[in-house]
């Protein structure tokens, strides 16, 4: 464009000896319906004043590259050429008498609509003849630029490196519901469901210390007692009888002192208030509201006793399904195996790990997993997502998942990782790009604008309003000067 223009200005200075004034070129108009490309523009050539035996001729054109489209052409000739044209040509519309003119020449075109078009020029050739029809000069003059092409918005993904964990610490936990004869503590492996129940409590500890990457640290087994009978009673069976499931489990594996620890809770009045608040309850209890009330009421809060002989002798036909139903839910054995992971450095092992053992990976891990592969790449996605999925409330999880959900344009998955990434610049940036793709422009410019620190952001900002200059205006006018 620079070249036409430094033509433009020596072809104006060559031919402006020939005519005085110009022609002033107004409201260009070019737009794209029902695949065709309509041309319009009006053109002001009341100052253009030419010898008597000049003329110039203007054909409008569309080039791009070696792709051109030459246009209907007009006329503007002095006396005695106007005079001629009129002797010799059928054909006189596109005709005009230089100082004669006086209102704007309203000219248009239509073409059918070519991929090149989309990005091209609108050109003004203009040629000035003689006595004898010489050509005297030509020049082509750049009137407009036109850039229909969808406008691209390609901002800097603001990805956060995830700080390595000093130590892995996992834990697998789960519940077991071991039975004892009445007011007994001792286990007795066959006794009911204690044979299934142990395999479970054993067969998880296994899945731990059988695998050579990790190191168990620590085996918490709290014990829980229901609700019904003295709460002196239930005190002596849940501490008693934890301690024997630790007993009898550590003898099943001999790790070293220490490592089993454990708790317990007389009557675990916080599992029958879960249920008495569930939906099911209230369908299966007639009182639900007035049982909750008693299990919340402040009166019975260092009185246990109290609080379960209220609700068994003021509505003993819901206690009677309670105590059938419910307690015996009640009386059970949580355990939480501890355990430390090793690190891991080779990307593969990493990626291989993904697929097997997620849980053993930390942040970061998972970070070099999706920098080792191809941008993009399922194995790429995979990374993000799971670690969002491993590590739900982090915000440096859910704002990578959402960056890479942004290269992706899912975008109802970047607002769902976004809900999660904390208050960050980043986490603000990630969110204005969203809003982006939301169509919502105005609102994103806002943000970027707030973040002048980060260099994405800023960066995204002018990005953002070429784009929004390109959408409102597609066609740039270069100049508005004819000789």
């Amino acid at each position: 464009m620079k070249k036409y223009i430094a033509i433009l200005a020596l072809g104006l200075s060559a031919l402006s000896a020939a005519a005085d004034g110009n022609i002033t070129v107004q409201d260009v108009d070019i737009t794209k319906k029902d695949s065709r490309l309509n041309v319009r523009m009006s053109l002001d050539a009341s100052q253009l004043d030419l010898n008597k035996n000049l003329e110039m001729t203007y054909t409008p054109m569309l080039v791009a590259g070696t792709d051109t489209l030459r246009m209907t052409p007009f006329i503007i000739a002095g006396r005695n050429r106007w005079y001629n044209h009129l002797r010799n040509d059928k054909n006189t519309k596109s005709l005009y008498r230089a100082g004669k003119i006086t209102q704007p020449i309203e000219y248009s075109y239509s073409a059918p609509l070519q991929e090149w078009m989309n990005q091209s020029s609108l050109v003004i050739a203009t040629e000035e003849y003689g006595c004898c029809n010489t050509n005297k000069g030509e020049l082509d003059v750049p009137v407009a630029e036109i850039d229909y092409n969808p406008p691209t918005f390609a901002p800097a993904y603001a990805y956060i490196t995830p700080k390595a964990e000093a130590v892995k610490m996992r834990s697998i936990s789960a519940r077991a519901y071991i039975d004892f004869p009445v007011n007994r503590t001792e286990i007795f492996p066959d006794y009911r469901r204690n044979p299934q129940e142990l395999r479970k409590i054993q067969a998880t500890i296994d899945s731990v210390k059988n695998d050579p990457n990790l190191t168990i640290t620590n085996i918490n087994i709290h014990g829980y007692a229901s609700p019904e009978g003295s709460y002196s009673n239930n005190e002596r069976l849940a501490k008693g009888r934890t301690e024997a499931l630790a007993s009898y489990v550590n003898g099943l594996f001999h790790f070293p002192k220490g490592t089993f620890t454990t708790e317990y809770t007389p009557e675990d009045w916080a599992g029958l208030k879960e249920y008495v608040e569930s939906d099911t309850a209230a369908y299966t209890l007639t009182n639900r509201d007035a049982i909750l009330d008693i299990i919340n009421s402040p009166k019975y809060a260092n009185n246990p006793d109290g609080r379960n002989e209220a609700i068994r002798f003021t509505y003993p036909a819901d206690y009677k399904f309670l105590l059938e139903n419910i307690y015996p839910g009640l009386r059970h054995s949580d355990y939480d195996v501890k355990f430390n992971v090793r690190d891991y450095t080779d990307p593969k092992e990493i990626i291989e790990m993904m697929h097997t053992a997620p849980q053993n990976l930390s942040l970061q891990e998972l970070f070099v997993a999706a920098n080792s592969v191809e941008k993009g790449s399922e194995v790429y996605n995979e990374a993000f997502e799971i670690a969002a999925r491993m590590f739900p409330d982090d915000p440096t999880a859910n704002l990578n998942a959402a960056f890479c959900a942004l290269q992706n344009n899912d975008l109802s998955k970047a607002e769902y990782y976004l809900q999660k990434a904390g208050d960050s610049d980043e986490a603000k940036y990630a969110r204005g790009i969203l809003l982006v793709r939301l169509g919502k422009k105005a609102e994103a410019q806002e943000i970027f604008h707030s973040l002048p620190f980060l260099p994405q952001a800023r960066e995204a900002e002018g990005e953002l309003n070429v784009l929004i200059e390109k959408t409102d205006n597609p066609i740039k006018v270069v100049t508005n000067q004819l000789p």
